[in-house]
């Protein structure tokens, strides 16, 4: 059985241990301070002691495709060579660095932030089919605004290949692998879900044929970048509203179904995420962000991205429900995750909910008894299946073989001095998932932790040296 501390061995890649930093809005953007910026957000993680670092959403486009404001583009050579400062930065303090490579598609701000689709009238909405029917309701209802391009057969695969020329640019920039963001309603779900495929090309129809961008995808890294690590998100959308809101979505069979097949395909590691068919709380339970609704000064800003203030009362009110209906639940990706480690070998990472040391040693099928066993180095198949272990407790399998976090990095950025002390009693993070973090980035603000009461604790661990390492 692993603990969090064991290395991990994915798609020829030895990370050394498996904790990572899922991944965030870092806001960077490309302007001249964009790897300052990156910079400042990420090495904290690694200095900390965090395995694997995964830059969040980054847009494989020179133009289209953002799904917030301050995504960090990837399609300039020049720009892209000055992240090689970064992926120096990260590695110097032995972590490892995959970039999350995106297009938002339907979820892209060409599609619902008012201002910028004002200040960008030609560009295109992209589109893997006609927006389903209760997409173009809210359209007819006024509170979003479809023009699609649905993508022709040859612009499907002009998209892969953007996909596979952004993965090559990276790694000559010195990262470790790709990461794909596969769910959270970007344009790698709406191939998959039959929500939103409804193609008659080679592109859809049947779950093969739905899986086929992502087939092409792999080729095309795999073609330009050689056979580096590749991980992607895969998503069950369990979450969506019932029948007959949604009549068409991918079961938790369908994720798992998926998963099997891209192990054949050749990815190297899978992050399985329950997710709905729309943008909304599945991903990111917690409480309603009262502290950053209430914000005056962000007002503006909300009203410039919503399309004035009716909208803006309207996306909060809208956001209020969904905190109620998608109260954080602890590791509640654990069920997915657990059911698809059963059925594939390639690495199971694991994100959502993780708050603490002691729930991540379950994940990992370690014991909860921090001071027993020998550390196992990872096996030839990153799984970490040997048996060299002395486990004196365990309750079950193993649900996953990495843990990621997201949101607790905005509040503790140095979080793994204090997960990865194995002396140290078991911690909790101090993340209260308020989200308070995460609504002002329809503004374009960086992502960081507002919440007072979090900032003060986090204040007292560093004055008691929670965060320092020898």
């Amino acid at each position: 059985m692993a603990t969090l501390e064991d290395p991990i061995d994915i798609g020829g890649v030895t990370v050394p241990n498996r904790l990572y930093r899922a991944p965030l809005l870092e806001c960077a953007g490309n302007g001249p301070d964009a790897v300052d910026v990156l910079i400042d957000d990420l090495e904290p993680a690694a200095a900390s002691g965090v395995g694997l670092i995964c830059q969040g959403a980054t847009v494989v486009r020179g133009e289209g495709g953002c799904a917030a404001p301050g995504m960090t583009r990837v399609r300039d050579p020049e720009f892209v060579s000055r992240l090689s400062r970064l992926t120096d930065r990260i590695r110097d303090h032995g972590s490892r660095i995959f970039v999350q490579l995106e297009h938002g598609g339907l979820r892209s701000m060409e599609t619902w932030h008012a201002e910028y689709r004002a200040e960008n009238p030609a560009l295109e909405q992209l589109a893997v089919s006609r927006p389903p029917w209760q997409l173009r309701a809210l359209d007819r209802l006024g509170l979003l605004s479809f023009d699609p391009h649905v993508l022709r057969t040859d612009e499907v695969y002009e998209l892969a290949a953007d996909f596979g020329r952004a993965a090559s640019r990276c790694v000559e920039a010195g990262y470790d692998g790709v990461h794909l963001a596969g769910a959270n309603m970007g344009i790698i779900q709406q191939f998959l879900s039959p929500f939103y495929n409804r193609r008659e090309d080679e592109f859809g129809g049947g779950p093969e044929a739905r899986l086929e961008f992502l087939a092409l995808v792999h080729d095309e890294i795999r073609e330009r970048a050689g056979d580096i690590p590749l991980v992607t998100k895969v998503p069950a959308e369990i979450a969506a509203p019932p029948w007959p809101i949604v009549d068409r979505r991918l079961s938790l069979e369908d994720g798992i179904e998926i998963c099997r097949r891209l192990e054949r395909i050749g990815y190297d590691a899978v992050v399985p995420v329950t997710a709905s068919v729309v943008w909304d709380m599945s991903i990111v339970r917690g409480a309603y962000p009262d502290r950053a609704w209430e914000n005056e000064a962000m007002r503006a800003g909300y009203d410039a991205a919503f399309g004035g203030p009716a909208r803006r009362r309207l996306v909060a009110a809208a956001n209020w429900v969904q905190s109620l209906q998608y109260d954080f639940e602890s590791g509640w990706n654990e069920p997915f995750c657990r059911r698809v480690r059963e059925a594939v070998s390639i690495p199971v990472l694991a994100e959502g909910g993780i708050r603490e040391r002691e729930t991540m040693d379950r994940l990992l099928g370690g014991s909860s008894d921090r001071g027993t066993g020998s550390t196992r180095g990872a096996t030839s198949s990153g799984r970490g299946d040997s048996t060299d272990r002395a486990v004196t407790s365990q309750s079950e399998p193993p649900a996953c073989d990495m843990v990621g976090m997201a949101r607790p990095f905005y509040a503790e950025p140095k979080l793994g001095a204090r997960l990865l002390e194995p002396d140290s009693p078991a911690a909790r993070v101090l993340c209260e998932s308020c989200n308070n973090c995460t609504v002002p980035q329809v503004t374009g603000a960086p992502g960081i932790c507002r919440t007072p009461s979090v900032l003060r604790d986090r204040g007292e661990l560093e004055r008691a040296g929670a965060y320092e390492q020898d």
